[in-house]
Formats: C-alpha cells, sequence, structure tokens
C-alpha cells in the first residue's frame, strides 16, 4: 500500500483510505462518494463490479490517479451506504450517474468502469455524449455481449468455492490461478482491507441479486450503437477474463472509433489489479494525451 498523499477537497493531504465518506441528494435519494485528488483538471469519476461498496475501489489505483487528478468514487443506488433500491437495468444506473454527476457540480468528466460499471460507463457515454471527454473502460463488455448473461453461472460455483475455503470470491473470480494470478489475488484483497475506519456497509443480498438482474439483461438486450461514440475510449482487460469474457474487450476496441486496447497475460477480469502500477501510468498518459 502506497503512503502516497493526495490533496483531498478542504486542501488537507489523504489518501483514499482515509477519504471521508461524503453523500449527496439526488433526486431525494441519498448517494454516498469519496472525493480525493487535486481539484484541477478535469476529475476523473469510477463505477464498480457488481456488489461493489466504496471499499472495493483498489486504493493502489485511486491513490495513483489521484496524483494528478480529482478522483470521485460513488455507490450506486441501494447499495453501500447510498439510499433507495437497486435498480434492475443498467440503463437506470447510468441516469442515476448523469444525475449525480450533474448534481455534484461537474459539466464535463472523465469515466472510468469497470465491470458492470464498464457498461454503465458506456450507457453514460452515449446518453451525455457532452458529459464525457474520455472514457476507460475495464473489464467490461458491449450489451449483448458474449456470456455476459452467464455471469451468475460462472459465479455461483466460485462464490461458493469462496465461502467453503474462507477466501473472498473475488479471489478465484477475478484473477488466474497461476502462481502470478494467486500472488496478485492475495495483494489486492490485503490492499481492498487497509481502510480501518469509517468503512462502507456491504450490499444486502437483495441489492446484489438485483445487480444481477441488470447484468443479465444487458447481456441480452441489443448491441447499442457504439459506432456513434466520438468519446476517445481506452478498453483494458486480461487475457483470461472468465466472468465478462475477453473477447467482449476486443469486441469494444472494434466498435468504438479509434478505441485503444491493452490485454494483460495471463490475468483475468481483475487485469487492472493485478498490474495496478502499470494501469495508473496508462491510464494518466490516455487521460493526458
Amino acid at each position: 500500500m502506497s503512503s502516497m498523499q493526495t490533496n483531498s477537497r478542504s486542501g488537507s493531504p489523504t489518501s483514499f483510505i482515509d477519504a471521508a465518506n461524503q453523500s449527496i441528494t439526488v433526486n431525494g435519494i441519498p448517494f454516498a462518494y469519496r472525493d480525493t485528488g487535486p481539484a484541477t483538471g478535469v476529475p476523473l469519476v469510477l463505477f464498480n463490479h457488481w456488489g461493489a461498496v466504496l471499499d472495493n475501489f483498489d486504493p493502489a489505483i485511486i491513490d495513483g490517479l489521484a496524483q494528478t487528478r480529482r478522483v470521485i468514487t460513488t455507490d450506486y443506488r441501494g447499495i453501500g451506504n447510498s439510499g433507495g433500491t437497486a435498480p434492475l437495468t443498467v440503463g437506470e444506473m447510468a441516469d442515476d450517474a448523469i444525475r449525480l454527476i450533474r448534481a455534484l457540480g461537474l459539466k464535463t468528466v472523465d469515466v472510468l468502469g469497470f465491470s458492470l460499471g464498464g457498461f454503465v460507463a458506456q450507457d453514460i457515454a452515449l446518453k451525455a455524449p457532452d458529459l464525457v471527454r474520455r472514457l476507460i473502460l475495464t473489464g467490461t463488455g458491449p450489451a449483448g455481449g458474449i456470456g455476459i448473461d452467464k455471469v451468475g453461472t460462472v459465479s455461483w460455483p466460485l462464490i461458493l468455492k469462496g465461502l467453503l475455503t474462507l477466501r473472498d470470491p473475488k479471489f478465484y473470480l477475478f484473477f488466474t490461478s497461476s502462481a502470478n494470478g494467486r500472488r496478485s489475488a492475495s495483494q489486492y484483497l490485503r490492499r481492498l482491507k487497509a481502510r480501518k475506519n469509517n468503512r462502507d456497509k456491504g450490499p444486502t443480498p437483495r441489492a446484489f441479486m438485483r445487480q444481477l438482474k441488470a447484468i443479465t439483461a444487458w447481456g441480452r438486450q441489443p448491441r447499442q450503437a457504439l459506432g456513434r461514440l466520438r468519446t476517445p475510449t481506452l478498453v483494458v482487460n486480461g487475457d483470461n477474463d472468465i466472468m465478462v469474457p475477453s473477447v467482449n474487450s476486443f469486441e469494444l476496441a472494434r466498435l468504438i472509433p479509434d478505441a485503444q486496447l491493452v490485454i494483460y497475460e495471463d490475468a483475468g477480469h481483475g487485469g487492472i489489479f493485478q498490474h495496478h502500477t502499470d494501469f495508473v501510468a496508462k491510464a494518466q498518459a490516455f487521460l493526458d494525451a
């Protein structure tokens, strides 16, 4: 865990594991968020995976990115400390996100989505192209993408394996089973536990299941017109993603005009966590280009 110091809104040094839990009310619903990094340039807004709360954002990635820009992380509606009921569609999550970004007073943002967050990020960019300057899509795929509607089928046995081996299921779901993958998994899960105080609350089983329905529906819905996207886009994944099969990252790079593609070898769904230093460098270069 790096001891990198960044500046919070108040100007006091902070890192993600010490960032204050904040809340903003949008359409009568409180949305939980954290806000780190210098208040300069275009803010970067992050959207996370199925069942994720604020403490599931990788501090190594947030602190790395927040060295040079303002980074805003948030909980979806009905998850963690956000109020309301978890939406049953990605489209509603994207609508929430657009309203949240505007409620924060932001006119232009960069967006980084991981997994489910990548579905949401695509939908934000299609619905509000004037809002999104640059787009980073990681461990994700297009609507109607191969195997996306099977995420539950793939995940349940490994969630059960996690329970039986007393391991976080992400150990099996996000990383390859090589020595390299297992070592990276352990390091990543350790980073997620680094915050000791004021942790976010985990998802309820109901919210978890409602999000799975939204993911399954995304996997079954028709392809979106990604060829219309004029937003510069970076697509990143491991070469062996079992949750959102890696073929979907190649497909995104093909469908989105001039998209850049980064594929990490011997890496899975969580390739950006396994290669967090390299990913941060590539993301910064892309955002600053």
